[in-house]
């Protein structure tokens, strides 16, 4: 495998994580972080403490707080920034981009725009872009990746030939990467799960059962998919790891940061209180917003969403919604 030169912009949990993945696989690669003291403790002592404590990184592995520095010569660019920020750090990189591939590995849709994050990507680097951008989803905490625990994930891009340049720097014997061209399907599910999983949290928070959680699921999947489809993908993406696949692992694994949020909301917390004692973004607390203005103007149902929605920002109680969500009209499941 031909070693590539690879910028990584964001320093959290999750650009850290795919970093290392990169670097441990021959990769030259570099960060951009904000803080200097991060940039130094990642580059000089191999860790990130703040975002993945415990783990030992790559020792190859760099960071820098200049983003032209990090995107000098990239082959690759992947952008791992929480998705209100990829507007305003993309634009920044701008200048710095030639005709380098750029992943996206944020998950979410921009309040306002209602744009995917790969739109917002486009629409700042331009329409040439287009044929270069690769989204990466899938069902994958962290802190495994960092570990080397088996994961999967799903490349997709339109035409295929990007996200098979992407398959081709990240799959290794822990890691594998399927490609697909449902980029809609494959942004979308990766977004819309981090609000089901906020949903299956709070409802574990107020004890309501596995058969409750497991109709969360399952619904949930049928709002993200109604929704996806209305707006181009494929069903059969929402089916797959971008879809159910990450959905299952982030409303019951105990490292969601979405799943974990919705418990102590469940369990009688303030949300604004839980939301200002998390260290690192909780997406599904944006994307409930914007998922919500996005259903509203495409005219497409979403009623956990809505739910979950009334919950963070309308002040409802959780019970309130569950009595609202189950006394609905009487509908087919597929409608």
């Amino acid at each position: 495998m031909t070693a590539r030169r690879i910028a990584v912009l964001g320093g959290g949990s999750w650009g850290t994580a795919l970093a290392d993945v990169l670097a441990r696989n021959g990769h030259d690669v570099e960060i951009w972080v904000r803080r200097p003291e991060s940039a130094e403790e990642i580059t000089e002592r191999a860790t990130n403490e703040r975002y993945l404590p415990g783990a030992s990184l790559t020792p190859s592995l760099r960071a820098s707080t200049s983003l032209a520095h990090v995107l000098q010569d990239a082959d690759f660019v992947l952008s791992a920034c929480p998705s209100h920020a990829v507007r305003e750090v993309l634009a920044e990189a701008v200048p710095h981009i030639d005709d380098a591939v750029v992943i996206s590995a944020s998950k979410g849709i921009e309040i306002g725009s209602d744009l995917r994050m790969s739109q917002v990507i486009e629409e700042t680097l331009g329409e040439s872009a287009a044929a270069r951008i690769v989204v990466l989803s899938g069902p994958s905490f962290a802190d495994e990746l960092v570990r080397g625990l088996p994961s999967a994930m799903v490349a997709a891009s339109a035409p295929e030939v990007a996200a098979r340049a992407v398959q081709g720097i990240f799959q290794n014997p822990s890691l594998r990467i399927y490609t697909g061209t449902d980029v809609v399907g494959t942004e979308l599910g990766g977004a819309l799960k981090n609000v089901i999983a906020l949903a299956a949290g709070i409802s574990d928070g107020i004890e309501l059962g596995s058969n409750a959680r497991a109709a969360l699921i399952t619904r949930g999947l049928a709002e993200m998919t109604r929704l996806a489809v209305h707006l181009g993908a494929n069903e059969a993406t929402l089916a797959g790891l971008a879809g159910l696949g990450d959905l299952v692992l982030t409303c019951t694994g105990d490292s969601s940061r979405n799943r974990t949020v919705g418990l102590a909301i469940g369990r009688g917390r303030d949300p604004k209180e839980v939301l200002d004692e998390m260290e690192q973004v909780v997406e599904g607390v944006r994307t409930a917003r914007a998922a919500r203005e996005l259903s509203r103007r495409v005219g497409v149902e979403l009623p956990i969403t809505q739910g979950v929605y009334s919950i963070l920002y309308d002040g409802m109680e959780p019970r309130d919604v569950l009595a609202s969500l189950m006394s609905r009209e009487p509908k087919p499941e597929r409608y």
